[in-house]
């Protein structure tokens, strides 16, 4: 049974920084396909980074040069560092995993078979 947790949420100031960290169990995130997706009040959830098993990354344009998703194989931990952080970033912030992608990892959520449950960012001006 796969199991994943983030932690490092919090409330920051426009421009500040938080990093996001996603653990994972009974699956190591170093193994497969895992991304960061975000839902903010009243929208859809959007895709905001992936990282493929050959260590490849894709960002969404809106956090693109601001964000940047990492794992480190060891802890079994994925992470998103979000720097110059904007009112509009506020959202809950969900770590994926996709099964079958690998390196051929994609922004789209479809392909995630597990979520964590979440952790909330609010950005204040």
């Amino acid at each position: 049974h796969v199991q994943l947790v983030e932690s490092g949420g919090g409330s920051v100031q426009s421009g500040g920084s938080l990093r996001l960290s996603c653990t994972s169990s009974g699956a190591s995130v170093s193994d497969f396909c895992v991304g960061w997706f975000r839902q903010a009040p009243g929208k859809e959830r959007e895709g905001v980074a992936v990282i493929g098993t050959d260590g490849s990354t894709t960002h969404a344009d809106s956090v693109k040069g601001r964000f940047t998703i990492s794992k480190e194989k060891v802890r079994h931990t994925l992470y998103l560092r979000m720097n110059s952080l904007k009112i509009e970033d506020t959202a809950v912030y969900y770590c994926a995993l996709d099964l079958w992608s690998g390196a051929r990892c994609r922004l789209d959520q479809q392909n995630f078979n597990y979520w964590g449950q979440g952790t909330q960012v609010t950005v204040s001006a």
